[in-house]
C-alpha cells in the first residue's frame, strides 16, 4: 500500500491577519511607499534624512554636511517635510530639522545596517541558533 501525502487544509482564519502573516498592502499604502522610497532614491535626500535621524541640523549645517548650497537643501528639506519624513521647529530665526517618527528611524537605520560601508551588501548577522 502506497501512502499518499496531502498538503493540511489551511483556513482563512489560519493565514489572514493576526495569524503570523501581515495583511497584503492596499493600493493607496503601495502608492504612498513607492513615493516615499522615489523620494529616498535621490543620494542627497538619503543623506539628509540620515543626518536628521542622528541629530537636529539647521539648513546650513545640513547643506554644508551633503556638500550643496543652501537652496538646494532648502529644496530638498521642503521635499522631505511634505512627505513627513522628517520635522521641523523654529528655535529663534533658525528652522530645526530632525527624524521624530520611529518608522522612518528602523528604516533608516536598517537599509544602513544592510548595505557596507564600501556600498556593497553587507554580510547577513549569524543566526542566533538558542
Amino acid at each position: 500500500m502506497g501512502c499518499v501525502m496531502t498538503k493540511p487544509e489551511v483556513s482563512d482564519a489560519e493565514t489572514g491577519p493576526g495569524a503570523g502573516q501581515r495583511a497584503e498592502p492596499t493600493e493607496p499604502q503601495l502608492t504612498s511607499a513607492a513615493s516615499t522610497f522615489a523620494l529616498l532614491g535621490n543620494a542627497t535626500r538619503l543623506h539628509v534624512v540620515w543626518l536628521a535621524a542622528q541629530g537636529v541640523h539647521d539648513v546650513t549645517a545640513l547643506a554644508e554636511r551633503a556638500g550643496v548650497g543652501t537652496a538646494t537643501m532648502s529644496q530638498h528639506l521642503s521635499k522631505l517635510r511634505l512627505a513627513g519624513l522628517i520635522s521641523v521647529r523654529r528655535e529663534g530665526r533658525r528652522h530645526i530639522y530632525t527624524v521624530d517618527d520611529p518608522h522612518v528611524l528602523a528604516m533608516v537605520e536598517q537599509i544602513f545596517d544592510h548595505i557596507a560601508p564600501d556600498g556593497s551588501l553587507a554580510p547577513d548577522p549569524p543566526l542566533d541558533n538558542a
